[in-house]
C-alpha cells in the first residue's frame, strides 16, 4: 500500500509522537476522505496537538479512539503501539487494514534504499553504512529508528534506514538491500513471544529484496534463515577479519587485505562484526572496497560511534566507566563484558523487570571473575540467576548511584566498570538519556569524594 492509495479513504492514525505526527502531515497531503488522530497513551494532554497537526486531522483520545480505529478503512499504527496491546488484537480479529507509516514509505521508496534491522548493532551498523557511503562520494540520507521517521525524509538517491523490529512487522516491501545484524530475543513483551519477534524482524527479507546480507557469525539468524541466498559477512567468502600482511588482524574483501582492524577505534568483537557486514553493503552497492580502501580507512579512523554504545567516560582514578545503557537484554550486555575481556570488570545491571530469562548471562559467565551489582527493579533477579557462579562476586544496592559509588570500591586500579542493564526497560529513570545522565552525574560526584 503506497500514500496515494489512501486518497478517498478514511484513515485513522494511532499514535500522537514524532511517527504519528509525520504520518499525519504526509497522509493529509495525499487526500484522505476523512483523517482522524488517535492517542490511547496517558500522557496525551501533554502532546501540543495544534497548527497545521489539528487542521488535518483531529485528536481522538479515550474510548472513542477505539471506534474511530475500528471505523476507519486504513489504521496506520505508530511503531511504539505493540502487536500485544489489545485494541490491535481485536482490530487484527475483524480484519481490519493495519500499517505503517515506514510500510507506506517503503512501498514508494524501497528501490532506492538499504534497511538494516537487529537485535544488536542496527544503529552502529547502519550509521556505520551512511558515513562510508557518504566518504566514497555516494551522497545517502540517513533516517529510521535512529531518530528522523521515514515520512519526514527528504527526496533522495539513495537512503540507509534503520528499522527496528515494530517497524519491519508492517512491511509489505523489502528494501533494495536488507540487512540483519543479530537475532536473539527481545522486546518480547510487545511482540507477544520468540516465534513472533523473530518473525517480525525477518519480514524486512519477505518481499523480495535484491540483496540480503547478515552477520555470518551469528548463529540464531543462521537456523531463522536456512539456506536462503544471503552474503553472510564475517565469512571468507565475504568481508571478513583475518591476518594480515603484518600478522596482526586486517578487514579483508574475501582475502584481498583492505586495512587493519586497528584503525576501527570502536572495542569489542561484534563492533567488527558491524564494519564487516556495512563494507559488504557497499560492496553490493558496487564500491570497489579494494580500489577505495585508503579510503575507507580513514572514514573508518575518524568514525567515533553513537552515544550510550559502549561510551567511556574519562576519570581521574584511572577507573574506566563505559555507558552502555541501550544494551537492553543479556545478549547485549554479554557482548559488552566480552569487548573489555583481560581487564578487571565490574558489571552494573537492573532495569525494569518483563521477566526476561538471565540465564544466558548465567552461562557466559560460568567461568568469568568479575562483580556485578544490582539495581531496582529486576537486579535483584538477576543476582538470584546467577547464584553459585564461582568467581563472580555480586551485591545489591537500591539506587545507581550507590552502585557507582561501591564499583570504585570493588574494582581493581585499571578496571572497568561497565554500565550494561542487561535489561529490557530502565525502570525508575524516564529514559535512556536519562539512565545516561544520572550514570555520568554519579560519576563525577564520587570521583570528587
Amino acid at each position: 500500500m503506497r500514500l496515494s492509495d489512501l486518497r478517498g479513504r478514511t484513515v485513522a492514525v494511532w499514535g500522537a509522537g514524532r511517527e504519528g505526527r509525520a504520518a499525519v502531515i504526509a497522509i493529509a497531503a495525499h487526500g484522505p476522505a476523512d483523517l482522524v488522530a488517535v492517542d490511547d497513551s496517558a500522557n496525551f494532554l501533554s502532546l501540543p496537538w495544534d497548527g497545521p497537526l489539528a487542521e488535518a486531522a483531529p485528536l481522538v483520545t479515550g474510548e472513542e479512539g477505539f471506534a474511530r480505529l475500528a471505523a476507519a478503512d486504513v489504521v496506520v499504527r505508530s511503531p511504539g503501539v505493540p502487536q500485544t496491546h489489545p485494541w490491535l488484537v481485536e482490530l487484527r480479529r475483524r480484519g481490519a487494514t493495519v500499517t505503517q507509516g515506514t510500510a507506506l514509505w517503503m512501498a514508494d521508496h524501497g528501490d532506492r534504499t538499504v534497511g538494516v534491522t537487529g537485535s544488536k548493532g542496527k544503529s552502529t551498523t547502519s550509521s556505520l553504512i551512511s558515513h562510508l557511503l557518504a566518504a566514497v562520494d555516494r551522497p545517502n540520507v540517513f533516517g529510521g529508528n535512529i531518530g528522523v521517521p521515514t515520512l519526514d525524509l527528504p527526496e533522495a538517491e539513495l537512503y540507509v534506514l534503520e528499522l527496528s523490529s515494530y517497524q519491519c512487522s508492517d512491511l509489505t516491501d523489502s528494501p533494495r538491500v536488507a540487512v540483519v545484524t543479530a537475532l536473539f530475543p527481545e522486546h518480547l513483551d510487545a511482540h507477544g513471544g520468540e516465534r513472533e519477534y523473530y518473525r517480525d524482524k525477518l519480514n524486512l527479507l519477505a518481499y523480495g529484496p535484491r540483496t540480503v546480507i547478515v552477520n555470518g557469525a551469528d548463529p540464531r539468524l543462521a537456523f531463522e534463515l536456512g539456506d536462503r541466498a544471503a552474503v553472510r559477512a564475517g565469512t571468507a567468502d565475504s568481508v571478513n577479519v583475518a591476518a594480515g600482511p603484518d600478522g596482526t588482524p586486517w578487514f579483508h574483501r574475501v582475502d584481498q587485505p583492505l586495512f587493519p582492524r586497528a584503525v576501527l577505534p570502536l572495542v569489542g568483537r561484534h563492533n567488527e562484526g558491524n564494519l564487516c557486514v556495512a563494507l559488504a553493503v557497499l560492496d553490493a552497492l558496487g564500491v570497489d572496497l579494494v580500489d577505495r580502501k585508503d579510503t575507507l580507512a580513514v572514514a573508518v579512523a575518524e568514525f567515533q560511534g553513537l552515544a550510550h554504545r559502549l561510551t567511556e567516560i574519562a576519570d581521574p582514578s584511572g577507573l574506566t566507566f563505559v555507558d552502555d545503557t541501550l544494551a537492553t537484554s543479556p545478549y547485549a550486555a554479554m557482548h559488552a563484558i566480552d569487548a573489555y575481556d583481560g581487564r578487571p570488570l565490574t558489571v552494573i545491571v537492573g532495569g525494569n523487570d518483563r521477566g526476561v530469562d538471565y540465564t544466558p548471562l548465567r552461562d557466559h559467565l560460568a567461568e568469568r571473575e568479575l562483580t556485578v551489582i544490582g539495581i531496582p527493579d529486576s537486579g535483584p533477579r538477576i543476582i538470584e540467576a546467577l547464584d553459585g557462579l564461582p568467581k563472580v562476586r555480586t551485591e545489591l544496592v537500591e539506587d545507581l548511584a550507590d552502585a557507582v559509588q561501591l564499583a570504585r570500591q570493588v574494582t581493581p586500579a585499571g578496571g572497568v566498570v561497565l554500565l550494561s542493564p542487561a535489561a529490557p526497560s530502565y525502570g525508575r529513570f524516564r529514559n535512556f538519556e536519562h539512565r545516561s545522565e544520572v550514570f555520568a552525574e554519579a560519576v563525577r560526584a564520587t570521583a570528587q569524594r
